[in-house]
């Protein structure tokens, strides 16, 4: 598996395998309690069983067929007013790749990819750790459907749904983390209007009509026109009023 990720430049140089764990990012947390994973360090598993998403929801991934897997990062030249640009940097890099698989592959809002017709393939759920010097360090969890064919409930889809057939896992995992590094050296150039001019460009419903639900006025339609520099949602409703979403505060119909 190392040899696999040699053409990165700090990305993947530390990989901690487990054959099954609850959640590799809290698997992370412990490590980095410890002192025992770095910057670019990797925790990965064939079997996660407690898998988080957003909202606490729970992402269930069937055994050595999905990519499963938390990457640290110490983005210190990042203020807690810009963790969102972590979220535009990571989904970005992971549509890239699956783009480069299936066409139609889309990010939705906050940090979902889907397909724009058939379905969710996977998510991102970063958690940070902020001080007033910026953020210290982030666990980037992101947990993907790559050969699962089979899923419980109607919604998911995957690479191999997609593609009909079975693709390489690593070779899906090594364009990923190669992606997510290019990204990330990018945001720390600070080419932040570039990353959210691609982040618009790839976005779910972007310029599109839909139908939405707000927590306040409840179902609306609207067209979703970008997002702030924090990362809310902009929506403009048919009214002609112009809405912005923190996380929770809208749901997709």
């Amino acid at each position: 598996m190392h040899k696999i990720l040699a053409n990165t430049i700090f990305l993947g140089k530390d990989i901690h395998f487990l054959p099954e764990c609850h959640s590799t990012n809290d698997e992370a947390m412990q490590l980095y309690k410890q002192g025992m994973v770095r910057e670019g360090s990797i925790v990965i598993t064939d079997k996660q069983t407690k898998g988080r998403g957003q909202r606490g929801n729970q992402w269930y991934s069937e055994p050595a067929k999905n990519l499963t897997f938390t990457l640290v990062l110490a983005p210190s030249f990042l203020d807690a007013s810009q963790q969102f640009d972590l979220n535009i940097i990571v989904t970005l890099a992971v549509q890239e790749v699956l783009a480069q698989y299936a066409p139609d592959i889309k990010v939705k809002w906050p940090n979902d990819i889907l397909h724009q017709y058939e379905g969710k393939l996977g998510g991102v759920l970063i958690e940070n750790s902020v001080s007033n010097r910026g953020l210290d360090m982030s666990l980037v969890g992101i947990g993907l459907n790559v050969n699962q064919t089979d899923f419980a409930f109607p919604g998911p889809t995957s690479l191999a749904r997609l593609t009909g057939s079975e693709v390489d896992l690593w070779e899906v995992f090594r364009l990923i983390i190669k992606s997510i590094e290019k990204y990330y050296l990018l945001l720390k150039r600070g080419e932040v209007e570039l990353l959210r001019k691609l982040f618009i460009q790839n976005l779910y419903r972007y310029n599109d009509w839909a139908s939405y639900r707000d927590t306040k006025s409840g179902v609306f339609s609207g067209k979703i026109t970008g997002i702030t520099m924090e990362g809310k949602l902009k929506i403009e409703k048919d009214t002609g009023q112009l809405n912005l979403y923190a996380f929770k505060e809208v749901e997709f119909l």
